[in-house]
């Protein structure tokens, strides 16, 4: 299932961790892990990222959640979403 996932990092945590030079690998890690369709980052609520990705089971949530949560302090959201192809293909089942 295409899930989209948010990670909106505490500042001063991720503050120490961008100073202390981990934060290119800790998003390197995140982006070979997951290979998102697309990855977004912005500053809303501080530094975010937002990850489109194809997630085969819920039982993934705690992984993949799980490093953000203890090397970011961030808090972290998922939302199934869909394409317009996917979009298209549940609209025609409504026929």
């Amino acid at each position: 299932m295409r899930m989209m996932m948010k990670a909106r990092m505490d500042t001063q945590i991720s503050n120490q961790v961008t100073k202390g030079g981990a934060m290119p690998d800790s998003l390197k890690s995140a982006i070979e892990r997951l290979k998102p369709e697309a990855a977004y980052f912005t500053p809303e609520g501080g530094r975010s990222m937002i990850l489109v990705f194809d997630m085969q089971d819920s039982s993934q949530l705690p992984s993949i959640a799980d490093p953000f949560f203890q090397e970011m302090g961030a808090e972290v959201t998922f939302e199934p979403v869909m394409n317009l192809d996917d979009l298209q293909k549940g609209l025609a089942a409504l026929k």
